[in-house]
């Protein structure tokens, strides 16, 4: 079975569509999302419309979260917490509840899927050896540990109890071989940081018989940026969220 993951699309719906369009050209049969569909951009309710329809496995982002009321606007940057209101404003009741609904976690051994970490699906990013041998340890039983929320694209691999990997660009192939666990980031849809402007998903193959992740390609497709970037300017967003899509960061 093929499986396109991705993360992160934030109301970045130009983005978004050409990633599901990417997917299907590489005949995924399921499309998982691990979280934050909006925030920051300017199309909240038709990338939630999107998700529902395309993704089997949807999890719930902080950025989710904060915009349905369970999460405290409070503790986000100035822009985020501005584009959180603004989205309670415009996004409609159906896809608020909707959003609501969702869990940060979804773990189904052998892979499990988590927003921000399994120590701590909703906040915790994973950033550097210490939080992803710590994710890993979590969540033992998984051989693989799909996770979003820093918006870069992330492979790392535990052998022998050795760490090893770190940022994957676009074109990265790993195989997932039974001896090793791996911790993989598809990285942003809608607003990487990683230097690349393109949307980042990954095209995971599972095995049939028992599920289990063989191959894991990291993707970057091209998108409009600009499109997103008229439609943040003119909702009044702030432009800071507008100008570093063109930039990646």
């Amino acid at each position: 079975m093929r499986v396109a993951v991705i993360s992160d699309i934030h109301g970045n719906l130009a983005a978004l569509e050409s990633t599901l369009e990417a997917a299907a050209a590489a005949a995924v049969d399921e499309t998982w999302c691990l979280g934050d569909i909006v925030g920051y951009g300017a199309r909240p309710n038709e990338c939630v419309a999107r998700v529902r329809a395309a993704c089997t496995r949807v999890l719930a982002g902080n950025h989710d979260l904060a915009v349905a009321a369970r999460a405290d606007v409070r503790v986000f940057s100035e822009d985020a917490a501005r584009s959180i209101r603004w989205t309670r404003e415009v996004l409609r009741a159906d896809a608020e509840a909707w959003l609501a609904g969702l869990d940060a976690a979804h773990d189904a051994p052998p892979v499990g899927l988590y927003h921000g970490s399994p120590r701590d699906p909703v906040w915790e990013y994973v950033v550097d050896a210490t939080s992803a041998r710590a994710a890993l340890d979590t969540a033992a039983e998984d051989r693989v540990v799909l996770v979003g929320h820093t918006h870069v694209a992330v492979a790392v691999r535990l052998l022998e109890g050795r760490l090893s990997g770190g940022p994957a660009p676009g074109g990265t192939v790993l195989d997932l071989d039974a001896g090793r666990r791996s911790l993989l980031n598809p990285g942003s849809v809608g607003q990487p940081r990683d230097g690349d402007p393109r949307a980042a998903w990954l095209l995971l193959e599972l095995d049939d018989d028992d599920g289990r992740a063989t191959t894991a390609t990291f993707e970057r497709t091209t998108y409009e940026v600009s499109r997103t970037q008229e439609e943040i300017r003119a909702a009044g967003l702030p432009e800071r969220l507008a100008a570093r899509l063109a930039v990646g960061l």
